[in-house]
């Protein structure tokens, strides 16, 4: 594991996981949104560096990058990993998520969500860049957020961690 996380300045070129992504100017983002589909249609959210989201084919969320700390499901709550570093090792420390710390979570996700739907729907945007560049993305990216926003359970079933 690297010491030290570099930024991806752009999603658009190194993507490749995400063979389906557009670039958007949202008006009421300070950032650029990045929005990829996997091939199994599995939808991730870049808001510029932070926060990321990223959901299974059903809508389910993941797995998240949030306020510089990583998340990853449980099936029932989120796992917060926190890296600390020594001189010699990096230690992934994980905290399973409270009942009001994952609601506080899941609604600030959702506000998020309903603001890009909201502003897509209305037109607010525009695309800055895409791939393939011609494909019709608004409209699959306004079907996966409804997928996403009617999701229940609303996590996906517990990533395993890698032994």
């Amino acid at each position: 594991m690297a010491r030290h996380e570099e930024v991806r300045e752009d999603l658009i070129r190194e993507a490749v996981a995400l063979p389906d992504r557009v670039e958007l100017s949202v008006v009421g983002f300070d950032q650029p949104i990045t929005i990829g589909f996997r091939p199994n249609s599995a939808m991730s959210i870049f808001v510029g560096q932070d926060p990321v989201y990223h959901y299974d084919p059903d809508g389910r969320l993941r797995r998240a990058f949030v306020g510089g700390l990583l998340y990853r499901s449980q099936h029932v709550t989120l796992a917060m990993l926190q890296r600390e570093r020594t001189e010699t090792q990096t230690l992934l420390l994980r905290t399973d998520l409270g009942d009001a710390e994952l609601a506080m979570f899941r609604e600030t996700m959702h506000d998020l969500l309903n603001l890009l739907h909201q502003k897509l729907t209305a037109s607010e945007y525009e695309t800055l860049r895409c791939v393939p560049e011609s494909a019709e993305h608004i409209s699959r990216i306004l079907a996966a957020l409804d997928t996403v926003r009617l999701a229940d359970p609303w996590l996906s079933p517990a990533i395993r961690s890698r032994n």
